[in-house]
């Protein structure tokens, strides 16, 4: 019998792995992330969020944690948690900067040595799910995700775009680079899909809107829900609060709860296969 790796004992532990991916950045990947895993957490899941944007970790910030450090045990790292509940942690390089304004200068080899160290050494013991907040493109960091757990069964991708023709455009290209990489696509994500106006709610397309549904429908893979621009989900972002616990009844705090509602029925609907 081949024994089992460090990497695949620690990810069998976890029920669900899921990859964020943008096919280029200012898309708002990192806050869908971070916002998604806080309803994920506050319906009751235990959520682990892994930044593997190692040139520009934003993850911290978006929690609240940015000002906590790090320790290890006799498991590994231990995540910093983001709720006294201890359901939502995280796993992050700006743990690791002695200052936060310290750029990360590493070429493509050393960024994949520390991804592939985050996912084998982090102990983060039974989670739900894993959410992956990956960089945008498709370069080092995603092949290095990908192929560190191409045995351990990921669930697949959610892509974030805005409804711009060049942003579309990219995302096409992440699509396609997952289709290759054999990960599936759980979802798309229209971000930025119009502006809410704050006295009178309506929704007014200043990007343009519709285009990440049309995308959805020509490559045939689910289209998750539109987010309009809420000046208050930036707000919340950086301050680490959940918008959907701030605003429930905003247009935003909706979207989101129907995206989450989408994933989990995606990556429930998963495991019911691979149970057959």
């Amino acid at each position: 019998m081949i024994a089992k790796s460090t990497l695949q004992a620690r990810m069998e532990q976890i029920k669900h792995k899921i990859l964020v991916l943008s096919g280029k950045g200012g898309v708002g990947k990192s806050t869908v992330s971070t916002q998604l895993a806080m309803v994920l957490a506050a319906q009751g899941h235990k959520v682990g969020v892994l930044d593997v944007d190692i040139c520009g970790p934003s993850v911290p910030l978006m929690l609240g944690v940015e000002d906590k450090e790090i320790v290890q045990c006799s498991e590994g790292w231990v995540p910093v948690y983001a709720d006294a509940e201890q359901r939502l942690s995280v796993m992050s390089i700006g743990f690791l900067l002695k200052n936060k304004t310290d750029p990360v200068i590493f070429r493509g080899p050393k960024k994949n040595a520390m991804i592939k160290q985050f996912l084998e050494d982090v102990y983060w013991g039974s989670l739900d799910y894993l959410v992956v907040d990956c960089p945008p493109g498709t370069s080092d960091e995603h092949l290095a995700v990908l192929e560190s757990l191409r045995d351990c069964q990921p669930d697949g991708a959610v892509l974030v775009t805005t409804p711009q023709g060049v942003a579309l455009d990219d995302v096409r290209k992440e699509i396609n680079f997952s289709r290759k990489l054999g990960c599936p696509v759980l979802g798309l994500i229209e971000n930025m899909s119009g502006f809410v106006c704050p006295h009178c709610s309506e929704c007014t397309p200043i990007f343009m809107s519709g285009g990440g549904e049309t995308l959805a429908e020509e490559f045939g893979i689910p289209f998750l829900g539109k987010i309009p621009i809420e000046p208050q989900l930036g707000s919340c972002g950086e301050q680490g609060k959940m918008y959907a616990e701030v605003y429930p009844e905003s247009q935003v705090a909706k979207a989101l709860q129907t995206i989450v509602h989408g994933i989990c029925e995606q990556t429930e609907a998963n495991m019911e296969v691979d149970g057959e």
